[in-house]
Order: C-alpha cells, then structure tokens, then sequence
C-alpha cells in the first residue's frame, strides 16, 4: 500500500506589506522635499523671448511678476519701487499692451493692507487680469 503525500499548497506573497512601504516611502519623499523660489521658475519660454523686441525683457503676452515683501516693499523686475511710481510704470505697459496678466506674489508675512494698497495701484493703472498667487507651504 502506497499512500500518497499532499503537497503543501505554495506560499502567497502579500503585496500589503509592500505597498504600505511605498506609501511610507511617498509620504516621507512629498514631506522633505523642497520647493524652488518662484524667482527661479521661467515667466517666459525661450522662443517667446527671442521674439521680443530688443527694448523689452519680456514678449507681449508673458505675466508680469510684481512681489510684495514682508516689509511692504514693492519689487518688479528686481527693482524697489513705491506704490505710485509702480502704479505710474503699469499704466505705461497697460498703454502698450492692453491685456497685461500681472501676478502678485506676497511674501507670507506680507501687511494685508500692502497688499489691498498694491492691487488698487494695478487696478488703478488699468490693469484688468490680476491674479494673486501663493506658493504652497508659505515663505
């Protein structure tokens, strides 16, 4: 008489354990990455750049960044400039170009006042498309 051995039923592999890992692994890469200044982040693309005139640093239809700081100076184009004379250079780039995009970025700890100051400036000067943004995470 022969008797006849089961064989052992093969060993599952759980993907539980690995996808938890690589959900750990997600979250822990999202949490300490860092994130670039929007200074460093191109406003324009190449070709668009080649084609402006040579008076100009940007084409006609690229965003214009203004930047508030936490002390409530006005920065466009890396220069300092008071609410009026910034109110003054917008009206002069409305006049070129009527359908101006301006971006405003404010600095986390920005006055709200410097803030509803620099927007009545821009909407005074005849800019139409403004945006305020706000980089995630703060400054």
């Amino acid at each position: 008489m022969q008797l006849a051995r089961r064989r052992k039923p093969s060993a599952l592999i759980s993907m539980t354990s690995l996808i938890d890992v690589m959900l750990i692994l997600l979250v822990f890469f999202m949490v300490t990455s860092t994130y670039l200044d929007l200074d460093m982040m191109p406003m324009v693309q190449s070709s668009d750049e080649a084609e402006a005139p040579p008076g100009t640093s940007a084409a006609a239809g690229a965003p214009l960044l203004v930047q508030l700081s936490a002390a409530g100076q006005v920065r466009l184009r890396g220069q300092v400039l008071e609410i009026a004379t910034l109110g003054a250079q917008l009206a002069d780039m409305v006049a070129d170009n009527p359908g101006l995009r301006v971006l405003v970025l404010p600095s986390g700890a920005a006055d709200a006042q410097a803030l509803v100051g620099l927007i009545d400036a821009a909407t005074a000067a005849g800019v139409t498309d403004l945006r305020v943004i706000r980089p995630e995470g703060g400054q």
